[in-house]
């Protein structure tokens, strides 16, 4: 292992996989290498949780010099197609993977593997370890037993390796219905582990297959064709989260039959579990998920509020910021909820040395300067990052009229209130301190303008602001000049830290506030930001130019977070 990895090694937090590794490297088990995978179905788009798996498989390929494999697990032909694949290949490639290694793309399918997994169940049939069975789905789930009684072997189970395998060949010969039979394997109805039962491992689906056509009317189930998946493909370490640990002894026994009948050396894949990712306020069930799209409660997969990948990129989150929170989060095999606030924290972090500074105004008054000369625009200055001096500045006027945040006036001030109300002074942020004189209303008493007077000698950086000790400082843009915009103010999607506890309807946990559209004015040059820039609208949070729909001269903004996390907190 070369320095420059040891030193990447040495910096990265440990956990138990990487100890696993570790030790895997010292014994010299697999002569030192390897081969990790991530084995997503295309039948949906990625969410979030999946990104703890890229970033984890990913990143133990990466930093111990092997490669991850790219595996769309597609045994299930009714759900699955080439937009889900395709999106599964942008997602991953947006957080910043790729699955070449010396020249080799390691991107596969279990339907590669198609020929392969149906030879090793002939194979098993012969050696008396898999049998057709019979039994209809409902005389199957009578018979299984439960936690404290033992399954009842299956009539069908003592056929012949003969018998079986005419009928087995039959059933590929679309010779049978759906449901008539299905493959199993021969193990034990007393085991303890219910998976270890007899498990189905071929099923008669009459189906069209994104890749395959009709060429098959048999399917593997998962938990067969995955393990020999990983075993064709040479992986090391499988590693797949906690709801598999029960999984993992049939993952064994199928391979090390396998290994028996000669068909894989040993050391054969060591599956690992780890902890799944649960995220409050946000759902990750890709039923659920296709809920929420088919009846319209988002605007589609990648809606700013969803926890997808498409969704959470298309929100403004980046990639960087995402792989931080999985660092944060760890490793363990203990499940647990992640808080939300957990997550945008991490994309605080990641933005705010990073992205610009500029102004917008979100819910626009107009103020009125009345003693400022009506045909002068004065030039104003202030810096594109307030702790990167080296960024520059970045220029924009100032004109008698502008435009302030309507929550920046009130007549009768409560007690704190330092910004504008008759009477008092404030600082207009990087121009003038001024004086508020009053506003004016329409027919109906709705405040429409504020009137101000400014003080010539007051402007920042200027000798004479340090002469004006004001309290209140607000934001502002240039009537005359300010870009009109649409800026989505998007929220947490539900209102409650789990939407689906207790099997209740999640659909009774949305938030209503989830998104706010506002016609939102802008600092000038903001029409210029390209699809996907960030920036942080100075004391509105930060937000991303939306990829799909922001144009030139049409810019449209989303909210990708607050400035600071105020959920749930008294106002």
């Amino acid at each position: 292992m070369n320095t420059e990895r040891n030193e990447a090694l040495a910096a990265t937090p440990s956990n138990f996989i990487r100890n696993i590794v570790d030790e895997d490297n010292r014994t010299g088990k697999w002569g030192g290498r390897i081969e990790t995978r991530f084995p997503p179905e295309p039948n949906g788009y990625l969410h979030i949780g999946h990104a703890k798996s890229i970033c984890l498989n990913f990143g133990i390929a990466r930093d111990y010099g092997g490669v991850c494999h790219l595996r769309f697990d597609d045994t299930n032909p009714e759900k699955e197609s080439v937009e889900y694949v395709d999106s599964i290949v942008d997602a991953v490639r947006w957080l910043g993977f790729e699955w070449e290694k010396n020249g080799t793309e390691h991107r596969y399918y279990a339907s590669d593997y198609y020929d392969e997994l149906y030879r090793f169940a002939e194979l098993l049939i012969e050696r008396g370890k898999a049998y057709v069975d019979s039994q209809t789905a409902e005389q199957m789930r009578a018979t299984r037993g439960s936690l404290t009684e033992p399954g009842m072997p299956s009539p069908y189970r003592d056929r012949t390796p003969e018998e079986n395998l005419d009928l087995f060949r039959r059933m590929k010969a679309g010779e049978f219905k759906e449901g008539e039979h299905v493959l199993r394997v021969k193990i034990d109805m007393a085991s303890p582990n219910l998976n270890m039962r007899d498990p189905v491992i071929y099923r008669i689906r009459f189906a069209h297959h994104y890749r395959t056509g009709d060429q098959w009317c048999v399917y593997p189930m998962y938990d067969y064709a995955h393990c020999i998946s990983d075993a064709i493909e040479n992986i090391t370490h499988s590693l797949c989260t906690l709801e598999f640990e029960d999984h993992r002894p049939l993952y064994d026994w199928v391979l090390n039959e396998l290994a028996d009948a000669g068909q894989f050396t040993r050391p054969l894949p060591q599956q690992i579990e780890f902890s799944r990712l649960n995220l409050t306020y946000a759902i990750t069930s890709k039923r659920k998920l296709l809920q929420l799209v088919t009846e319209g409660h988002v605007d589609g997969w990648d809606d700013p509020r969803m926890p997808t990948i498409v969704g959470v990129r298309r929100r403004g989150f980046t990639a960087d910021g995402i792989k931080l929170f999985c660092e944060r989060i760890g490793v363990t095999k203990v499940d647990s909820w992640i808080d939300m606030s957990v997550f945008e924290g991490a994309l605080r972090d990641d933005l705010d040395d990073k992205a610009p500074r500029s102004v917008a105004v979100l819910d626009p008054l107009k103020l009125i300067i009345d003693n400022f000369p009506a045909d002068l625009a004065e030039p104003c200055s202030a810096p594109v990052h307030p702790h990167h001096p080296e960024r520059g500045t970045r220029a924009f006027p100032i004109s008698r009229e502008l435009w302030i945040e309507r929550e920046d006036f009130v007549e009768t001030p409560p007690k704190g209130y330092f910004r504008l109300f008759p009477g008092n002074k404030v600082r207009l942020r990087y121009g003038y301190v001024i004086e508020c004189t009053g506003c004016d209303k329409d027919e109906h008493g709705n405040i429409v303008a504020v009137h101000c007077n400014y003080f010539p000698d007051s402007k920042s950086g200027t000798e004479g602001a340090n002469n004006y000790k004001v309290k209140g400082n607000i934001h502002w843009v240039s009537a005359a000049h300010a870009v009109p915009a649409e800026v989505r103010l998007y929220d947490r999607l539900f209102k409650e830290p789990q939407p689906d506890a207790g099997g209740r309807n999640f659909l009774e946990a949305l938030n209503p506030d989830s998104k706010r559209v506002a016609k939102a004015y802008l600092e000038p040059g903001a029409d210029a930001m390209q699809p996907e820039d960030r920036c942080q609208f100075e004391r509105h949070g930060y937000f991303v130019a939306d990829r799909y729909d922001s144009k030139p001269g049409q810019p449209v903004f989303n909210r990708i977070v607050s400035l600071r996390d105020s959920w749930g907190k008294p106002a």
